[in-house]
């Protein structure tokens, strides 16, 4: 039957032709939002390594962490971003083995080195305000020691994706790039100790951290107010410089926690209760382009703040 179809009784259209319209253009939708994500995430971190590397001479521990937030992200915009946005153009991965794994790899690379460093950032910000000395007597040694350590155990806790997912045929003379689970329990296992490794326990450190330094800064406040003749000492130790970091920290903290817990939601919901799960349809779309548009965020959120007074 064919899309336009009339009869003695007017003209009608097949519902089947509708829902086929209907998906085209929603995938031209999709290949349009996540181009426009690719561009604003390579751009806008592009242009943030250019703010930081103009500032080079005086760089500050945040705008450190910053700098490697910003090439993870950049990790996720070449390797998650741009690789969907070839397979909704192509329907396929057209590509050898190798640059399958490498490129599922390099994914996870992205996502764990992104959240390890908002945590290694946070984490330095609870030691400046709420252990200010032994921030300042070991705070060079720790940081260096934090961003090495995001890095490495982002590569090595991503080296699953390398034995998981390689080149399959799917059809007869038709190969994509896809993950194969030990059944029944291999991809409920995998996915649980993603989502738990890569959102939760960060989310509680970080929510620890600021509850702390939230707390800190009251405190601290509290103090001023007390004892307003007094302007030595811990009085004096949050200065307005840390609070615009801090909160700067604070909106980036927010922004993650917005955009990727849809999506480790519907991917726990995905693998323990496939039937009942949303995998497909504008939601569920919806929800993985919300989790890439994280990475355009944190690029802007730091030159508002740097130039905010």
């Amino acid at each position: 039957m064919s899309c336009n179809n009339s009869s003695e009784y007017g003209r009608f259209e097949n519902p089947r032709c509708e829902n086929r319209e209907g998906e085209k253009r929603f995938a031209f939708i999709k290949v349009g939002v996540l181009g426009f994500v690719f561009v604003l995430a390579a751009c806008g971190n592009a242009f943030l390594l250019y703010a930081l590397w103009r500032k080079r001479k005086r760089n500050t521990r945040t705008q450190l962490f910053l700098l490697h937030l910003c090439l993870a992200d950049l990790v996720v915009a070449f390797f998650q971003v741009l690789p969907q946005l070839s397979m909704e153009i192509t329907h396929r991965f057209k590509a050898s083995d190798f640059v399958c794994r490498a490129v599922k790899y390099l994914q996870v690379v992205g996502m764990f080195a992104s959240t390890y460093m908002i945590v290694a950032m946070t984490v330095d910000r609870y030691n400046a305000v709420c252990r200010p000395m032994v921030s300042f007597l070991t705070g060079s040694f720790r940081r260096y020691v934090a961003i090495g350590a995001s890095w490495l155990v982002s590569l090595l806790f991503s080296t699953p994706q390398l034995f998981i997912f390689s080149l399959q045929e799917v059809e007869r003379h038709v190969y994509d790039c896809w993950a194969t689970f030990i059944e029944p329990w291999g991809s409920k296992a995998y996915i649980t100790w993603i989502t738990l490794s890569v959102f939760v326990f960060p989310a509680v450190i970080l929510l620890y951290c600021q509850i702390k330094i939230c707390l800190e800064i009251y405190l601290n406040m509290k103090r001023k107010t007390l004892q307003s003749d007094k302007t030595e000492g811990r009085a004096k130790g949050i200065s307005s410089t840390m609070m615009k970091t801090v909160k700067m920290t604070f909106v980036i903290i927010l922004l993650y926690t917005i955009c990727w817990s849809p999506f480790f939601v519907v991917q726990l919901w995905s693998v323990w209760s496939p039937s009942t799960a949303p995998t497909d349809g504008p939601a569920f779309i919806t929800i993985m382009l919300l989790a890439s548009l994280n990475s355009c965020t944190n690029p802007w959120i730091y030159l508002y703040y740097s130039r905010a007074n």
